[in-house]
């Protein structure tokens, strides 16, 4: 009988792992009350994840050149308009494994937010070095062998950028 719970217990934490995945996509991809535009008038999440987009930027690219923090807010927002990544900046952002200074937990420790918001500004009112881009990577440090099947676009300052 032990040995028999045993081998129920993998199974049984992959369901719990699947169903914590279901419900916290369905929540950031369900969330779109409070949605403000930017000037273009296209809807870009809430003034939290304006905040959360600069903490990102600032954490990712806070010693790149200012292009360059404006692309990484433009893959943010580039995701949210593809249909393989959560639809609100929120969603993206906190995507298991999508961004480093996320998963340690740099996006926090970050202070200095006045160049990364401007940067999102830039980003949230079109611009968009990266051409669409929707991956960026530092190429100097250890990244997936996956992320080089990705088509690179464009490099900036330490990044480079990919479809």
């Amino acid at each position: 009988m032990h040995l028999y719970r045993r081998h129920l217990l993998l199974p049984a934490v992959l369901v719990i792992l699947l169903i914590c995945s279901a419900l916290w996509n369905f929540y950031n991809n369900g969330n779109h009350q409070n949605i403000v535009p930017t000037q273009a008038g296209a809807p870009v999440g809430t003034s939290d994840e304006i905040d959360l987009l600069a903490r990102l930027i600032a954490a990712e690219a806070g010693n790149e050149p200012y292009e360059g923090q404006v692309a990484v807010g433009a893959v943010v927002l580039n995701r949210v308009q593809s249909s393989l990544f959560p639809s609100t900046i929120s969603g993206v952002i906190y995507e298991p494994w999508a961004f480093e200074s996320v998963h340690n937990g740099l996006i926090w420790r970050v202070s200095d937010l006045s160049g990364p918001r401007r940067a999102a500004a830039d980003a949230l009112n079109g611009w968009d070095p990266t051409y669409e881009s929707l991956f960026f990577w530092n190429p100097n440090k250890p990244v997936s062998p996956w992320i080089w099947t990705r088509s690179i676009v464009t490099q900036i300052g330490n990044h480079v950028f990919a479809l």
